[in-house]
């Protein structure tokens, strides 16, 4: 009888990531076709896009009657995972569970060590070989410390097998697609549109302190061939509807020859396929005489990493930029018709009023389309923690989420520092939506009104909305003239 492993997103919910979009859980994608290759019937659950609360997530265990349950996390939702995996263990304790992703990643041993009823294997680094060997082997009764890149507990004692080199030729992953819910899936932005999540290239080798991905990834970078990824996207748009793809990459843009093959291909098999992409201000820069043809292949919304607005902080932050350049970044994406975004962190220990400030004036004066306000997240695994360590007011991961104060500066309360953000937002939009008639490309201009309805009606915002003095009254009039 073939055995059956469900893949299943836990209920966590944010409110800034999802606020513009749902879309799928790339890595169940990959190891959901990897494990079906191998023989297994796999099932992908995304409980968290569904909005499906523990009982919904107990009927759907139960009727699935599956032999494996793997849940994945990041740190603000490890919580919700860990509720996944003991329900199904309520349900059937012969139920075999498993958790991946980030937080598993480095805290493996904490995991199965604190969890020995719920948590019977960790999996480390990329799951889309271990997983199916993992599984394989116990079938087999085989020897679990053969497989590489997990964690498990024999005899009270937590077993960590050495670590799973990384898959060196991306172009030979098995994605699942045809098990996904797509209509589960959209821009928000987009009416009527269909999202995709695909990957490009995995890893990245700069030296952000805050950031756990180039840890994870140990600061290796390897990429898919630009035919491989045109194919995949022509396929998604043909198989599923898929009219916007959202690159999951760090760093798509690295190898400047193969992306601007991609640019090309994109061109030249027309596609019609709008990309949303994460990239660094260095690269912006160094195609500045192309942005034009970044529009032509279908570059829709561009996510700049500034992350921080004064020079000291940027510094702290490893940060090879200058303020000038990603303010000249930002310029050069919206010149040639593209939506730009960046973030802006608050919340660091020496953090004053005047500070913050400091930072939302020369968030204005970068003069993005959109600016995300986020409390820093003090990731126990980044480089940064050390530093932060002592201002840590809470350590309910489920907090880590960029809205709730986690780090309070020393010179300002909880309550100030979360007043901050919200006055932050308020502030920035206030200005912001003003500009939005003058824009004379029709498209841009219909987005961003759009944008701002969304923001305003499934973002973290919304239970703040009492506590923004005004902006609801000077926005309102604005939000009428919102193009549904």
């Amino acid at each position: 009888m073939t055995k059956k492993l469900m893949l299943i997103t836990p209920p966590y919910h944010a409110g800034v990531v999802e606020s513009a979009g749902s879309w799928p859980h790339l890595g169940f994608v990959y190891i959901a076709g990897h494990a079906r290759d191998a023989g297994y019937e796999v099932e992908i659950y995304d409980a968290m896009t569904k909005d499906h609360d523990l009982d919904e997530i107990r009927d759907r265990i139960e009727k699935s009657q599956p032999d494996y349950v793997a849940s994945t996390a990041y740190t603000s939702s490890i919580n919700a995972a860990l509720d996944v995996l003991k329900l199904a263990k309520d349900i059937d304790s012969d139920i075999i569970t498993l958790i991946g992703g980030i937080h598993a990643n480095f805290h493996y041993e904490e995991l199965v060590a604190d969890n020995p009823e719920v948590v019977n294997f960790a999996v480390r680094g990329e799951g889309e070989l271990t997983i199916p060997e993992l599984l394989d082997t116990y079938e087999n009764d085989g020897d679990l410390e053969e497989v590489k890149g997990i964690a498990f507990l024999k005899s009270d004692e937590v077993v960590v097998t050495p670590p799973r080199p990384f898959i060196e030729d991306l172009d030979t992953l098995i994605p699942a697609w045809d098990l996904l819910d797509w209509d589960d899936y959209t821009f928000y932005v987009m009416p009527g549109s269909t999202l995709g999540i695909v990957n490009s290239s995995r890893g990245c080798d700069q030296e952000c302190s805050f950031c756990s991905q180039r840890k994870f990834w140990k600061e290796t970078y390897r990429e898919r061939s630009a035919e491989d990824l045109v194919k995949e996207l022509e396929y998604l748009r043909d198989e599923f509807g898929v009219d916007v793809v959202m690159l999951s990459d760090e760093y798509p843009t690295r190898n400047q020859e193969r992306w601007n093959k991609i640019l090309d291909l994109l061109i030249e098999r027309e596609t019609g396929v709008d990309l949303l992409l994460e990239t660094c201000v260095e690269d912006i820069l160094r195609d500045a005489d192309i942005m034009d043809k970044y529009r032509e292949a279908g570059i829709l919304h561009i996510y700049v990493g500034v992350e921080a607005t004064n020079q000291e902080t940027l510094d702290s932050f490893k940060k090879d930029l200058a303020c000038e350049e990603s303010k000249e970044a930002i310029r050069l994406i919206n010149e040639a018709g593209m939506i730009t975004e960046c973030s802006f962190v608050l919340g660091l220990p020496g953090d004053t009023p005047e500070s913050i400030a400091e930072t939302l004036e020369l968030a204005k004066h970068y003069n993005p389309d959109f600016a995300h306000f986020l409390h820093i997240a003090p990731w126990p695994y980044a480089d940064m923690y050390d530093e932060l360590k002592d201002n840590i007011i809470t350590y309910d991961y489920a907090d880590y989420n960029f809205i709730k104060p986690v780090v309070k500066p020393d010179n300002m309360t909880e309550e100030e520092i979360e007043q901050a953000l919200v006055d932050c937002y308020r502030e920035f939009y206030m200005d912001k939506v003003k500009e939005f008639d003058d824009y004379e490309d029709d498209f841009k201009r219909d987005y961003m009104w759009r944008s701002m309805q969304v923001m305003m009606q499934n973002s973290f915002l919304t239970k703040y909305l009492g506590g923004m003095g005004d902006i609801p009254d000077q926005v309102k009039k604005y939000l009428k003239k919102i193009k549904s």
